[in-house]
């Protein structure tokens, strides 16, 4: 029969800011990217919408960094028992996990545009309606040709995947490698290596986001590949926009835990947090291998 002395005390951590002005910084984001995207012009620049959405992203980030050092400072004060690491670690596994299902709906939106209803528009299928669309039209992937060509021109090319792309994959791809190697220099307290390694992945993220960036000015200014391209510009931008914040929040995560290594903090055997952002990083990693293989590729 358990007893009082067989549980291990837990830490209830104090009324905390932090999550509501997290909501209001995610708010503003989601708020002027929807301004941005339906107000999006080369005259206006994104408008009142970019400023907002970068208002909610400054925010979020000096939020994310005072709710890290309040998380750091209740660790290093001790606050926190085995059974506080073993909740943390299932946290984290649950949020991954709402992350998967995240992705896994638009890619789910992506199969089903092109497996079912790109078809069913062609005349396939008992759900067909041949001949009820305009002239001209074609069901194949990628959706080139729109009902409204002036209003919503479809893309003139689509992206190689052989060149950023496929550079992009090898960066991520890599990075993953860097960051295994970082975390197993940990576990042998080679903090010298930790460093490099650690440093080696960051750089490796952020080249990362500065193809993407290209390859986005690319796709907009040169091929006509736009959010108003029809199905294919809206589900490329999604699916990569969406990837890109995540390796924009891993890369933040990563310097974070860069510069508490560069502090001394972590151990040999106590290290959950430099784990958990190697977890992210793995999982933002492998999402971008399904990128490139189903929107890119294939």
């Amino acid at each position: 029969m358990s007893t009082h002395s067989d549980y291990q005390s837990y830490y209830v951590p104090e009324q905390s800011r932090w999550p509501i002005l997290a909501s209001i910084a995610l708010f503003l984001m989601a708020f002027g990217a929807g301004n941005l995207i339906n107000n999006l012009t080369p005259e206006s620049g994104g408008g009142f919408g970019l400023v907002l959405l970068l208002i909610g992203a400054l925010a979020m980030g000096l939020i994310l960094v005072g709710w890290f050092g309040n998380v750091i400072n209740e660790s290093h004060q001790g606050l926190y028992s085995p059974q506080m690491d073993r909740s943390f670690r299932w946290g984290m596994g649950w949020f991954i996990f709402s992350e998967i299902m995240f992705f896994a709906a638009f890619f789910g939106t992506l199969f089903y545009v092109r497996t079912l209803a790109v078809p069913w528009l062609g005349g396939e299928g008992e759900k067909g309606v041949s001949n009820m669309l305009w002239q001209g039209f074609s069901s194949e992937w990628p959706l080139m040709t729109t009902p409204d060509q002036s209003a919503f021109p479809g893309p003139k090319e689509i992206i190689d995947p052989w060149h950023i792309p496929l550079l992009n994959t090898i960066l991520l791809i890599s990075s993953s490698f860097t960051v295994t190697l970082a975390h197993k220099a940990l576990k042998m307290n080679l903090r010298s290596r930790v460093v490099f390694w650690l440093g080696a992945t960051i750089l490796l993220g952020a080249v990362f986001l500065y193809f993407q960036a290209y390859e986005y000015a690319l796709a907009y200014n040169d091929l006509g590949l736009t959010l108003n391209a029809g199905i294919y510009g809206a589900t490329f931008f999604i699916l990569t926009g969406f990837h890109g914040m995540h390796v924009t929040l891993g890369t933040i995560m990563l310097i974070i835990i860069f510069l508490r290594i560069l502090k001394g903090h972590f151990s040999a055997d106590k290290h959950f947090g430099f784990e958990a952002v190697a977890w992210y990083w793995h999982f933002v990693d492998v999402v971008w291998v399904g990128l490139f293989l189903f929107v890119y590729i294939l």
